[in-house]
C-alpha cells in the first residue's frame, strides 16, 4: 500500500522564510560574502542584500541611479530619491519575508546589477524572479546570464520550488529575448491599465468588468528546460549544501579553536537531539562508531548475541563484532525491506541480549512490534537509524524509540558532514556511560583514564556543516519525497518492476528510491544496471544478504526474502538535488529497456 503523503506547501513556505531571513541577516561584508552565491564562470558573486547595506551611501546612490535609468521597465514609476531608496531596501526588501535581492558583483567586487526573488509564500510552491537589472554596461560579458542561471540553480538545489516564473513588460523586447535564451517561455499576457497621480505612474491589473483596451501587458514567463539529455553520469546520491553551511563552516575554521573548540559540536548535538526527540546526543566520527559505543555502554560482549536484519550495510553487524558479540541475522519484509519481527522472534535464544532494527533507506521499522518483542524477552533495542533522519513512525521520529539510536552523516546520506554520526538516547544513566566511553574513559575534567574508552569524536568544523544541514532537513526530506513521487508517476505500469514504498503509518524520507525486479523479469538486475550505465545513469545494487559474508563467527543460511531482495533490487538515482527532467529520463530509459527485452 502506498502511504505517501502529498508534499505539504507549508514546508516550502517555512523554508523560504527561514532561509531568506538567514541570508538577509548578515551584519557585515564578510558574512554577506559567505552567505552568497559564487559565479564560477566570471569569477563574480551574488551577495544577498542585508540591513547594513542601507548604511552605504555609495550603494544607495547607485541603486537610485539604476532605478531612474530603467524606470520604464517597472510597473510603478515615480521620482527616485536617496531616502526613498534606503526605505525601499529596509521596508520592501529586508522587511518582506518572502523577498530577497542579490547584488551582482564582478570579479573585482564592482556592483554591476541586482536580481532576486519575490512572492514566494503561495500554495503552489512557486518563486518569482524579481528585480533583474543590469546597472553597468561595461561588465564581464555574459555575467547577467550567469547570475540568472546560478540563482535558479541555487533555488532548485536548496529551496526546491515547483515552478519559477517572472513578469516582464511586453514592450521590453530586449529583456524578453534575454529570458528566452535562459529557457523561459511565455505562458500568458496580463493586461495592465495606466494610473497617474501627480508624478507617480502605476500600471495595474484592470478592475473587474473593465473591458477597455489595455495600456500595457505583463508577459508571464515560466522557466522550462529543453528536452533533457544527460551530459554526464546521473549519480545515485549527492547532498544539498547551502550558504548556511558555508557560513558556519567558515566561522568554525576561523574561530572554532581553543575556548571555542566545541561551539558547533554543542549546537549541533542540541539541535539534533531536539529534532529527533531525544534528550541526549553525542556527535561521533561515524554511525559505526556510534553503534559501537552504544553496544559497549549496554555491556554487550563475548558470549552475547544481537539480532540484526539480513539486509543492511555491514557496519550494523560489524559493531556487534567490535564488542566481541555474535550477530544473528533475521529476515526482512518483502514489501518494505525492514526487519521482520516474526523472523527475529524465531532466532531469540538465552544468549540474545539486544535487537537492532534498521530503518533501511529511510523506511521506518515497525517499532511497536520491535519494542513489544524486546520487552517480552528483556532485550535492549539499538536503532540503526543511519539513513532515516526525519523519518517518522506513528508521528514519532526514528531514533527516539530504543535504548540508543545511531545516525549517519556520510557524504551520500540526506544530511551530511562528509563523514560522521550521532548517538542519541533518552536515559541519563546510559548517556553517562556512553559519554565516558566516547571520551576515552577519562575522569571528567582531567587526563586521568579510569576505564576503557574509544576514540570516535566528530570535529567542530564537521559539526558546523551538520548544524546547517539539520536546520534544513525538513526541506530536504520534502525534496526526497518529491523525487519518489516522480518515480511513482514515471514507472507506473512498468511490468516486472515494483518500487519499495514506506510502511503503513510511517513517513519515510526515501533516502533511496529503490526498485525490485520480479521473478519473471525479462532482464536481470546486473544487466539492467549495465544498460542504465550505458545511458549515463548511475545505480547501485541493494545490499546483499550480509549473512553470506565469510567474516561472521556463526555461519547462517541467508534469509529467503533478504536473499531475493539482495539479488534483485536496485537503488535508482536519488540525490536530493535531482531534477524532475532527470527522473523522467531515468524512467523513460527503464521503460525502453524493458520494451527492448520483452
Amino acid at each position: 500500500m502506498n502511504n505517501t503523503k502529498k508534499i505539504i506547501p507549508d514546508t516550502f513556505k517555512e523554508t523560504i522564510i527561514k532561509d531568506f531571513t538567514f541570508l538577509k541577516s548578515s551584519k557585515n561584508l564578510d558574512e554577506a560574502f559567505n552567505r552568497g552565491i559564487p559565479l564560477p564562470q566570471s569569477g563574480g558573486h551574488l551577495m544577498p542584500l542585508a540591513s547594513f547595506h542601507a548604511e552605504d551611501p555609495l550603494l544607495i546612490e547607485e541603486l537610485a541611479a539604476w532605478r531612474t535609468r530603467h524606470a520604464d521597465t517597472y510597473p510603478s514609476q515615480f521620482p527616485v530619491t536617496i531616502e526613498g531608496t534606503k526605505n525601499w531596501i529596509l521596508n520592501k526588501v529586508i522587511g518582506v519575508s518572502d523577498r530577497i535581492l542579490f547584488l551582482i558583483l564582478d570579479r573585482y567586487g564592482n556592483r554591476i546589477g541586482h536580481v532576486g526573488f519575490a512572492n514566494c509564500l503561495n500554495d503552489d510552491s512557486s518563486m518569482e524572479v524579481d528585480n533583474v537589472l543590469r546597472g553597468r554596461d561595461n561588465c564581464h560579458p555574459g555575467i547577467m546570464s550567469e547570475a540568472m542561471r546560478e540563482l535558479i540553480k541555487w533555488s532548485q538545489n536548496t529551496l526546491w520550488p515547483e515552478k519559477i516564473f517572472l513578469r516582464v513588460m511586453h514592450n521590453n523586447a530586449r529583456a524578453i529575448h534575454f529570458y528566452e535564451r535562459l529557457s523561459f517561455i511565455e505562458k500568458t499576457r496580463l493586461p495592465l491599465r495606466k494610473h497617474q497621480n501627480g508624478d507617480v505612474v502605476q500600471f495595474l491589473p484592470p478592475a473587474e468588468g473593465d473591458s477597455s483596451k489595455p495600456d500595457r501587458f505583463f508577459v508571464l514567463m515560466e522557466h522550462a528546460l529543453p528536452k533533457y539529455a544527460p551530459e554526464s553520469l546521473i549519480l545515485t546520491a549527492g547532498p544539498s549544501i547551502s550558504p548556511r553551511e558555508v557560513n558556519y563552516a567558515t566561522d568554525a575554521a576561523r574561530s572554532g579553536w581553543n575556548n571555542q573548540w566545541n561551539k558547533y559540536l554543542k549546537e549541533f548535538e542540541g539541535a539534533f537531539g531536539d529534532y529527533v526527540g531525544c534528550k541526549y546526543a553525542l556527535a561521533t566520527s561515524s554511525c559505526t562508531g556510534a553503534l559501537h559505543i552504544a553496544l559497549a555502554a549496554l555491556g554487550i560482549g563475548p558470549g552475547d548475541e544481537v539480532i540484526v536484519p539480513d539486509i543492511t550495510w555491514v557496519a550494523t553487524a560489524n559493531a556487534v563484532l567490535y564488542v566481541g558479540a555474535t550477530p544473528v541475522f533475521c529476515d526482512i519484509h518483502k514489501d518494505t525491506w525492514v526487519m521482520d519481527v516474526k523472523s527475529a522472534r524465531s532466532l531469540i535464544t538465552s544468549k540474545t541480549k539486544a535487537i537492532m532494527p534498521v530503518h533501511l533507506y529511510g523506511h521506518p521499522c515497525d517499532m511497536e512490534a520491535v519494542l513489544a518483542l524486546a520487552k517480552e524477552y528483556s532485550l535492549y533495542v539499538v536503532e540503526d537509524a543511519a539513513p532515516s533522519i526525519g523519518a517518522e513512525y506513528h508521528n514519532q521520529r526514528t531514533g527516539s524509540f530504543g535504548h540508543f539510536a545511531a545516525f549517519s552523516f556520510q557524504g551520500a546520506k540526506l544530511a551530511v558532514t562528509g563523514e560522521g554520526g550521532m548517538l542519541v538516547c533518552n536515559d541519563e544513566a546510559l548517556y553517562k556511560k556512553a559519554y565516558a566511553i566516547w571520551d576515552q574513559g577519562r575522569a571528567p575534567g582531567t587526563f586521568w583514564i579510569q576505564s576503557n574508552g574509544l576514540k570516535y569524536k566528530m570535529s567542530n568544523i564537521q559539526a558546523a556543516i551538520g548544524l546547517g544541514q539539520i536546520q534544513r532537513n525538513d526541506a530536504m526530506v520534502r525534496a526526497k519525497r518529491r523525487i519518489f513521487e516522480w518515480y511513482c508517476e514515471g514507472l507506473q505500469g512498468v511490468p516486472h518492476l515494483s518500487l519499495s514504498k514506506e510502511p503503513i503509518n510511517t513517513r519515510s524520507i526515501y533516502w533511496m528510491s529503490s526498485v525490485l525486479l520480479q521473478e519473471k523479469s525479462p532482464i536481470g538486475r546486473d544487466a539492467l544496471i549495465a544498460e542504465l550505465k550505458n545511458h549515463k545513469i548511475d545505480t547501485r545494487p541493494v545490499f546483499p544478504a550480509i549473512s553470506q559474508y565469510p567474516i561472521w563467527p556463526m555461519k547462517q543460511t541467508p534469509q529467503p526474502v533478504a536473499k531475493h531482495v539482495g539479488d534483485n533490487a536496485i537503488n535508482l538515482p536519488s540525490g536530493v538535488c535531482l531534477k524532475r527532467e532527470e527522473v523522467e529520463y531515468v524512467c523513460a530509459t527503464i521503460r525502453n529497456i524493458f520494451k527492448a527485452y520483452k
